[in-house]
């Protein structure tokens, strides 16, 4: 993939994270799960790689912190996804570890790593049982929503996937 494609597709998927971002989200305590950002980390992950997924990820959350439509735990959460679901699948090539990837990254690290983040940064007490459910949720839904648009992004020809 040349690089002004690369960076054409993590633009797109930027666009499309933060402008979604107004649409879908769950309530999650001090946080908004949001399943479209783990559907978007599990098809970055796959196209692009751990590295490319991680700054989207990254511009994701900034984004939607700089709209008032995100959290600061959109960062633990979403970069760890995002850099687990493509390390996962650039070992072992198979889309299902890329989902795996995020679900292990977002639902359980990053919510494990969302407590310290929510005790200094949002000055709250929210324990690991307060993240780990919604996360697990919201990147169980997402995962299987981005393995099915990479599933129909193969059957295209413009994809080359």
């Amino acid at each position: 993939m040349t690089s002004a494609r690369r960076i054409t597709m993590m633009a797109m998927l930027v666009a499309i994270g933060t402008i979604s971002s107004h649409l879908i989200w769950l309530p999650a305590g001090v946080a908004k799960a949001f399943p479209i950002q783990h559907s978007i980390n599990v098809i970055a992950g796959i196209l692009l790689g751990p590295a490319p997924a991680v700054i989207v990820a990254f511009a994701i959350g900034l984004l939607r912190n700089l709209l008032g439509v995100g959290s600061l735990l959109a960062f633990p959460g979403g970069m760890i996804g995002a850099f687990f679901a493509g390390f996962l699948y650039k070992r072992y090539r198979k889309s299902w570890t890329a989902a795996l990837g995020e679900i292990f990254g977002t639902g359980v690290l990053g919510a494990l790593l969302s407590v310290p983040v929510a005790r200094l940064l949002l000055q709250t007490s929210a324990a690991a049982f307060a993240f780990v459910p919604p996360f697990l949720v919201s990147s169980i839904t997402g995962a299987a929503i981005g393995l099915a648009v990479v599933a129909a992004l193969r059957k295209t020809a413009a994809a080359r996937l």
